[in-house]
């Protein structure tokens, strides 16, 4: 069963719906060389088009919801989709970067989702002369024995450019099986009676193969329509939700519910909570295994690699700090710029791969997968070291590392303690050129709303808790952080905004 909100569907009323999707997909002209796009919330709408589009061969294109329409016309473009799905009220803000010719299926948005995002209710019901969703599936013959899985096409953040889509190739039966004991040990996801619940968005990659993964097992899932940490405990409690996969700034906003309302709900039900996403400050692991108990853990991956690196919480408090080591079928190892393996200890550029699953290309870009590549792995940006027992530490990424007065400096340490202080919502740090140190400290926050808090004040926290010289020279106060398509802060605009005001 699915659950959102006060609506829920059975696997059998589900397949059912899948199954007309995919031969009305197939009308459209959706098939192996020709995606389906979707731009939906997590909703039961997103299951379907998943794996109506898989029962044909056809990859999804999942696409961030908070894109206008430009961005989203050059990812329909460049991945070649034959239609778009979508929810109504996300419609006005693509609709000027949608060709005329592009099927357009709209999603009724539904009540939960409305409220959770303040649409108003005019905005839920599909346009006059739109194509229904629902009323267009019914009127589709089902297709006989769907296949149960959904084929991917993820589009990267795109901070060098344009956004990559990855294409993965096909995978083999010896290869589906692998992946599968592969996402038990990194996702925890079991064909046994579990309840998860889904409380990050489905078009980031991570949240999206932990979600399909649970459908496929036949899981219940309980979608939580937009991350609120009270509503989350809430529902673990309600739901005895066994399951469930988060990213470190939830960890924080969990932690800073008052005392009171962490101990009002039961959450004894959860068994594997999974992380990942980011690094997450030494701090906050440990007050949630304090909190939660030993039933978090943490993996290490990417859309490009597959997840290789993984551990639990006994091993996050014996080696705080690090992201994991390699898992069956993983390999890391760490390279110096001249192509040299690091020694044990020494920082280098992190290069990775989950064998079990097949090699990808970027979607029209050979070039761009031939430069990620290096002895048969992948490397997306990232800095770290490996200790004497094979665990992974990270240091920040390669583009992101700042050299200041010729010391090197990990903005990624520096916003792991600044995270931690109380009233910061969420924070980025980077360099600017300086014309003495060569690269200075710039760092740009989001506060919570009705709380004010100074540069002085940032400066102060960090200089209790990291040498002098990792302290930003300068503190901006953003109302918004820009983001990438996938929710990560665009430290790219940032950057390139505070080194303009730098030069000027």
């Amino acid at each position: 069963m699915i659950i959102s909100g006060d609506r829920s569907i059975s696997y059998p009323d589900i397949m059912q719906r899948i199954a007309k999707a995919a031969t009305g997909f197939k009308a459209l002209g959706a098939g192996e060389a020709t995606p389906v796009a979707m731009m939906l919330r997590n909703d039961f709408a997103l299951f379907e088009t998943a794996f109506g589009a898989g029962a044909i061969g056809a990859r999804i294109v999942p696409i961030n919801w908070h894109l206008k329409g430009e961005e989203v016309g050059y990812i329909l473009a460049d991945s070649g989709a034959k239609l778009l799905v979508c929810h109504a009220d996300l419609l006005p803000q693509i609709a000027d970067g949608l060709s005329k010719d592009l099927p357009v299926l709209i999603v009724r948005t539904p009540p939960e989702i409305a409220a959770a995002y303040g649409v108003a209710e005019a905005a839920t019901d599909v346009p006059a002369g739109a194509t229904d969703f629902d009323l267009w599936r019914e009127q589709q013959v089902p297709m006989d024995n769907p296949p149960k899985r959904a084929l991917t096409m993820f589009y990267t953040s795109g901070t060098t450019g344009r956004p990559k889509g990855v294409k993965r190739g096909t995978m083999t039966p010896e290869q589906a099986a692998a992946s599968e004991r592969v996402g038990a040990i990194a996702y925890g996801l079991k064909p046994d009676n579990q309840i998860v619940l889904m409380n990050g968005p489905m078009y980031h990659s991570a949240p999206s193969s932990y979600g399909l993964m649970a459908f496929r097992h036949g899981s219940t899932i309980v979608l939580e329509p937009r991350f609120d940490p009270e509503d989350l405990l809430q529902l673990v409690e309600q739901h005895r939700v066994t399951n469930m996969h988060m990213v470190p700034t939830m960890f924080v906003r969990l932690l800073r519910l008052p005392d009171d309302v962490k101990s009002r709900y039961d959450l004894s039900s959860l068994r594997n909570v999974i992380h990942g996403a980011a690094p997450c400050p030494v701090h906050v692991k440990q007050a949630m295994i304090k909190w939660w108990g030993l039933v978090i853990n943490e993996y290490l991956g990417s859309t490009e690699t597959g997840v290789p690196i993984w551990h639990s919480s006994e091993e996050a408090l014996k080696k705080p700090g690090t992201v994991g080591r390699t898992i069956d079928g993983g390999v890391v190892r760490i390279y110096r710029p001249d192509g040299t393996q690091c020694d044990v200890g020494e920082p280098g550029e992190i290069y990775m791969r989950q064998t079990s699953v097949p090699d990808f290309d970027y979607q029209g870009r050979p070039e761009a997968r031939a430069e990620a590549g290096r002895d048969g792995l992948i490397s997306v940006g990232d800095v770290g070291y490996l200790d004497e027992d094979g665990y992974l530490f990270m240091c920040d990424r390669k583009r992101d590392m700042v050299i200041s007065g010729g010391v090197n400096i990990y903005p990624a340490e520096i916003e792991s303690t600044l995270i931690g202080m109380d009233g910061i919502r969420d924070c980025a740090v980077f360099g600017v050129p300086d014309d003495e140190f060569g690269e200075r400290l710039v760092g740009c926050v989001e506060i919570e709303d009705g709380l004010t808090i100074s540069s002085a004040d940032i400066q102060a926290y960090l200089k209790q808790r990291l040498a002098n010289f990792k302290v930003p020279k300068e503190i901006h106060f953003h109302d918004a952080l820009p983001r990438e398509s996938t929710g990560k802060i665009f430290k790219r605009k940032l950057r390139d905004q505070y080194a303009a005001k730098a030069a000027a």
